[in-house]
């Protein structure tokens, strides 16, 4: 996996985010575009696809707020080989599409099985019970769902890992999967902790090969300055472990 850092910005958010200072990155400015927010619209879709037509999906990409994960299928879609799916995430994102131009943070999970012909299984990790139970049942053979504790149990943790040595994996990231005290999200959160998704981090990408990795679920929306001070240090403390440790484990990692 390639160690280029691609940060895309929707809202302004990560300039108030110092995270990636450190490390050479590359900027991928979206706040001009409309019809992006939660919904993206064909045109705007064509637009942020030429404009990340130039990158490859290895690398660690930053996709802003978790209203914009949908972002995922653009990166997903320069993948030409078969793979699998990994989502952290407190939400399936399996949900139909409202409107058939449009695809959004709610569905894009379902979109990539109906579309994707390299896609082979979608791992979700951390989703909450009632979504998981929404999922049409055609759509049960491809997608398994892991709690926040299972593969911290050695069986589990084995089984997932002899599933996952045939495919390369990409992994994608939504903060909302953790605790209010590692980040700080415009959704509903689960309660791994930061330090446990680091654990799940080092096991698969020391384990498998792995394609590229993104993260989204910034705080997009504070409702006063403190609150978005507050959510601007949590979140980019955080951003920065997960890029420390995807970079720093890069020459480890299985090609």
């Amino acid at each position: 996996m390639e160690s280029t850092v691609v940060l895309m910005n929707f809202t302004h958010v990560y300039e108030q985010e110092i995270f990636a200072n450190s490390f050479y990155h590359r900027w991928v400015d979206c706040t001009d575009l409309t019809g992006t927010n939660c919904f993206c619209d064909a045109t705007s879709a064509s637009t942020i696809m030429k404009r990340i037509n130039s990158y490859s999906p290895e690398g660690i990409h930053f996709i802003d707020s978790g209203n914009y994960h949908y972002v995922s299928k653009f990166w997903i879609d320069k993948i030409k080989e078969p793979f699998s799916l990994i989502v952290f995430d407190h939400h399936s994102d399996m949900q139909t599409a409202r409107f058939n131009d449009m695809i959004s943070c709610g569905c894009w999970i379902k979109v990539i099985l109906d579309t994707n012909p390299y896609l082979r299984k979608v791992y979700i990790i951390g989703a909450k019970e009632e979504s998981i139970n929404a999922i049409p049942s055609q759509y049960r053979n491809r997608v398994k769902f892991y709690n926040e504790t299972e593969l911290f149990q050695e069986d589990r943790r084995n089984q997932f890992i002899l599933e996952n040595t045939d495919h390369p994996l990409y992994i994608s990231i939504d903060k909302d999967i953790l605790n209010a005290t590692s980040a700080i999200t415009n959704w509903d959160q689960g309660s791994l902790s930061l330090e446990n998704l680091e654990k799940l981090l080092i096991l698969i990408l020391t384990k498998t090969r792995v394609i590229g990795v993104d993260v989204c679920g910034e705080y997009s929306e504070p409702a006063n300055v403190f609150s978005a001070k507050r959510a601007s240090f949590i979140n980019s403390n955080t951003n920065k472990r997960l890029l420390t440790l995807v970079l720093s484990l890069k020459n480890m990692i299985h090609i």
